[in-house]
């Protein structure tokens, strides 16, 4: 993947958009192409924050890539060969990611996305008939569902939410970036409380523009972060990659 652009942030997100923190955080995106057509990573790090405990809701993230197969192979990155042409892997922070072993795409290659929910048709009703998704695949014997987005608008979608009576994270408000476009976002949550961040879209194609010094601005982030030394101060462990 590519960094496509990173931005610090001096407080925490009205929108809780770096979790529940209220201190300096950064994101940086990172994906195979642009975020106007490709699905992209946001890493979120949130200064003096040690580590993160993981829940059992996301699965992981299935990519095709032989390349990553290859590089993972070649550094000694751990895998595991759980199908044909398909293994298992962890990032640094523990989430699970599955390659398949086949050709990139020249397409975007992320295929999909997968989130543990605890009622199939609860769920599938949420993401199908309320936020505009096509269900695209369906095994009963495996209670299993493959969803895909179509288009939604941000007020429409709030008074709908309302109107059901389902939970708004945050109702709709308007979110700054130093240097780059305002947008408008709505943060919901399905039945089992995964958060769902809807954002306006003609400024959030100005937002998510890439940036030809993502890179760079990554690399003095990271270069200015002094959190070893924080950590060293209040006899902490850092949890290492």
């Amino acid at each position: 993947m590519k960094v496509l652009r990173h931005e610090e942030f001096v407080e925490g997100c009205k929108a809780t958009c770096n979790g529940p923190y209220d201190g300096k955080w950064s994101k940086t995106m990172v994906g195979f192409g642009p975020e106007d057509d490709h699905f992209v990573a946001e890493l979120t790090y949130n200064y003096g924050m040690a580590e993160y405990q993981l829940g059992n809701d996301f699965l992981g993230l299935t990519l095709q890539s032989n390349q990553a197969v290859s590089n993972a192979k070649r550094l000694g990155w751990p895998l595991t060969q759980v199908g044909d042409s398909l293994y298992q892997t962890q990032a640094p922070g523990g989430y699970c990611f599955y390659l398949v072993d086949k050709e990139q795409p020249s397409t975007d290659p992320v295929q999909k996305v997968c989130l543990g929910v605890s009622d199939l048709a609860k769920s599938i009703h949420y993401w199908s008939k309320l936020l505009g998704m096509t269900v695209m695949e369906k095994n009963d014997d495996k209670k299993t569902a493959l969803l895909g987005f179509g288009d939604t608008q941000l007020p429409d979608l709030e008074a709908l939410m309302k109107k059901e009576k389902l939970n708004i994270l945050t109702p709709l408000v308007s979110l700054d970036t130093p240097g780059k476009a305002t947008v408008e976002v709505v943060i919901l949550a399905d039945p089992d409380g995964h958060e769902i961040c809807f954002v306006g879209d003609e400024a959030f194609r100005q937002l998510s523009m890439v940036d030809p010094k993502g890179n760079e601005l990554l690399d003095k982030g990271m270069a200015d972060d002094k959190s070893n030394e924080w950590f060293a101060k209040h006899n902490r462990q850092k949890a290492a990659a």
